[in-house]
């Protein structure tokens, strides 16, 4: 594993402390110590959930991702896409959804969809580097 895989993975091992403290504020809002309609809280589950498997996803493609052969800019599309994705998804559902008895999303759902195109762009530089490595 390449020094900036490397450093990469710690940045997002560190992260998953932020995911943990998003569990048990779940917690808290499925005993009801925090006031959310049901979209609201439909939303937080999807957010929470989302973090955690793009985390692990991110954790896995960089694996992968010193074996593919990208290099330069596709590289670091190939490394950085997917994390991307992992904050971008889950913030994107809970942007979308802050607001008082808010039962749809707000102006804030574009967020989502552009962790969905990181995503994609993450997921298919690196699958695309290491079917042609």
């Amino acid at each position: 594993m390449t020094d900036a895989s490397r450093t990469t993975a710690g940045v997002i091992l560190l992260t998953i402390v932020t995911i943990q403290f998003g569990g048990y504020f779940m917690t808290k809002i499925v005993r009801g110590q925090v006031p959310m309609t049901d979209f609201q809280k439909s939303f937080a589950r999807a957010g929470h959930a989302h973090a955690g498997v793009l985390v692990i996803l991110s954790l896995v493609g960089l694996l992968y991702v010193d074996q593919s052969g990208l290099d330069g800019f596709w590289l670091w599309v190939g490394r950085l896409a997917i994390p991307v994705a992992a904050i971008l998804i889950s913030g994107g559902f809970f942007a979308s959804s802050a607001g008082k008895d808010r039962t749809q999303p707000n102006q804030f759902l574009w967020i989502l969809w552009a962790g969905a195109a990181s995503l994609a762009i993450g997921v298919l530089t690196l699958g695309t580097g290491l079917i042609t490595a």
